[in-house]
């Protein structure tokens, strides 16, 4: 008889073979590919984070309203005229909601083409002007404010005094709002301005001061937060909860202000800062002052921001501040020193 234990061996060896190199190959296709997770970023200031419904809230911006709250959250922050020359504050949130905002106060007609930049908003403010307040009602946003909302939303600060005590709970006023049939707010999307490396053309300064007949804020780079620090009326501007107020960016849009029909109970003609159109101005950012040109065709339509050769001012990521007025910045530069000439021998 002949001996068939190393064929069937070998048929063994084979096959155990086969299965190995088919399992390799099998464990070969079954690998997965990891994928780098998708970032979200804000429109408005380039940073990572959610668009969310964008809320415009009008905020007092007298001594008695300092200090702010929940001005740190915001995503844009307009500083505008008012009667008397004073200012007043509009932020812009939908990224980040802060517990609380104020002090709340009353809406202008300069909202109303500054709103009209980020399509149908979601507008927070303590009333208006009588005659104005119809207006207001027609345009294009959500009116959310305190007229139309419960006090457990825009209840009463008792360490505050009025009118500067209107505080404001941002996520439970969008909460409802949302969930209330038929109303609809826009999410954050571009309004014109576009991030990126640092334009050519600059100059490097140490601050530089915006004034209004009765107000004035000043900017002040910090080279260690890299970041314009604000001053109003001369005092360091810090937020309620001990925030240093500031950003990345500072734009000075050089504005039409005129006198409108509307006026207070004194008889004070609400301004009308004019942002359809263009102009010129002043793009803040890395230390330095650049001139730039702004131009917007119509309300809905978002403004640009261009250098002298239409290219485009980009700005730095993080928070913007866009400061409306009708009067040139003062620039404070570096002081450069003179070599001192050395003394013949």
């Amino acid at each position: 008889m002949k001996n068939r234990t190393p064929k069937f061996l070998a048929i063994g060896v084979a096959a155990t073979s086969l299965l190995f190199l088919t399992g390799c190959g099998s464990s070969a296709t079954t690998t997965t590919k990891k994928t780098a997770p998708v970032i979200t970023t804000n429109a408005l200031t380039g940073l990572p984070g959610i668009n969310g419904p964008v809320l415009f809230v009008k905020i007092d911006d007298t001594r008695a309203a300092h200090p702010q709250i929940g001005l740190d959250s915001a995503d844009v922050i307009y500083i505008e005229q008012v009667e008397g020359g004073l200012t007043r504050i509009a932020a812009v949130f939908s990224n980040k909601l802060p517990a609380k905002i104020g002090p709340i106060r009353s809406a202008r007609i300069s909202d109303i083409d500054l709103m009209a930049n980020y399509g149908r908003v979601g507008m927070a403010y303590s009333g208006a002007q009588s005659k104005f307040l119809p207006v207001l009602r027609a345009a294009n946003i959500e009116n959310i404010g305190a007229d139309t909302e419960p006090a457990s939303i825009y209840s009463r600060d008792p360490a505050r005094t009025a009118p500067t005590d209107m505080v404001l709970n941002p996520k439970a006023l969008l909460n409802k709002s949302i969930n209330v049939e038929n109303r609809k707010i826009a999410t954050a999307k571009s309004v014109g301005w576009s991030f990126g490396p640092l334009p050519l053309g600059g100059k490097t300064i140490k601050s530089a001061e915006m004034k209004w007949p009765a107000a004035k804020y000043k900017a002040v780079w910090s080279s260690a937060t890299q970041k314009w620090k604000m001053y109003y009326n001369g005092v360091l501007d810090v937020a309620a909860n001990g925030a240093q107020l500031g950003s990345p960016a500072l734009l000075i849009q050089i504005v039409s202000i005129t006198p409108s029909i509307y006026h207070d109970k004194l008889g004070s003609f609400t301004p009308f800062s004019n942002t359809v159109g263009s102009g010129v101005g002043y793009l803040l950012r890395d230390g330095q002052e650049i001139p730039v040109f702004w131009n917007r065709v119509s309300a809905t339509v978002p403004t640009t921001w261009t250098l002298k050769d239409g290219s485009p001012a980009y700005l730095p990521v993080g928070q913007v501040w866009v400061a409306l007025t009708d009067q040139q910045p003062t620039f404070v530069f570096p002081i450069t020193s003179t070599p001192t000439p050395s003394a013949s021998k």
